[in-house]
């Protein structure tokens, strides 16, 4: 029998050392709920913080965000603590706005095709090459996701970070079907580092951290995870949101699994 040529597996790890994870609250509700979920992000040693202040609701009587107050808030928070601050962006009408209170700004799955919105953040971004995080819409293919990419990097702005965060299926046991396989795809097929939501497609607090698990080993280059001082109140999102104390556990454990593929989390 002849033999068979194997070629060896290819090391498809993560960008770098290091594993960032971008935390926060779904909703900026209060100064008082965001500077709690602050003060336990820089006490686990970690240096982004997130949260919305433009809410896209499916429902359109639901919490639609605070604004530019939450963007008030979110600034001062991150001043306050040393930390960098990301939000979405919704609407290209908001973008210098945005722009002018964080350090980071998210395209929403929702808005994962409005190619309008994709230039402006560009041309926005294109100087500072501020971070953008850019979601993958939950209908989207991996090629029509790259392909939007170039929307966003058109003004020179090659600063951005890819988040996968669940695809709609026929499966209901979960709020999304995470796509794991999105990270190695990507890092096979481009230079972009991926983010993996582990919260969105969970759906349920109690499954984020083995999603999270997943997440290190498949060699996502950074984690968003939601928490919220009080889940059950929360404006929305409640039931996949961790509180404070469940994170930092969850921190702690991710930081032993990161070490098991020489990693560190920042």
């Amino acid at each position: 029998m002849s033999e068979v040529n194997i070629p060896p597996i290819p090391d498809l790890g993560t960008r770098g050392d290091e594993i960032t994870i971008f935390a926060g609250p779904c909703s900026i509700e209060s100064a008082e709920q965001f500077e709690e979920v602050a003060e336990c992000v820089k006490d686990l040693g970690l240096s982004w913080i997130r949260g919305g202040a433009f809410k896209p609701r499916t429902n359109p009587h639901s919490f639609q965000g605070l604004g530019e107050e939450g963007l008030k808030i979110m600034k001062a928070a991150g001043e306050k603590y040393g930390l960098k601050t990301l939000t979405e962006v919704m609407d290209t009408a908001h973008c210098e706005l945005v722009d002018s209170y964080v350090d980071g700004l998210q395209v929403g799955a929702r808005n994962f095709q409005n190619f309008s919105l994709l230039k402006k953040i560009g041309q926005v971004t294109g100087e500072s090459k501020k971070l953008v995080l850019y979601k993958r819409g939950f209908a989207g293919t991996i090629a029509e996701w790259l392909a939007a990419t170039d929307y966003l990097t058109a003004e020179g702005n090659d600063n951005v970070v890819l988040c996968e965060r669940g695809i709609r299926t026929f499966e209901t046991a979960t709020r999304f079907t995470l796509d794991i396989a999105a990270v190695p795809v990507i890092h096979k097929q481009s230079l972009y580092p991926v983010c993996i939501d582990v919260s969105h497609p969970a759906g349920q607090r109690d499954l984020v951290p083995a999603l999270a698990y997943a997440a290190i080993a498949a060699g996502a280059d950074s984690i968003m995870i939601e928490v919220h001082p009080n889940p059950p109140v929360a404006l929305s999102d409640g039931p996949q949101q961790l509180t404070p104390a469940q994170f930092a556990e969850l921190v702690e454990r991710l930081r032993d699994v990161a070490a098991v593929f020489g990693k560190t989390i920042a």
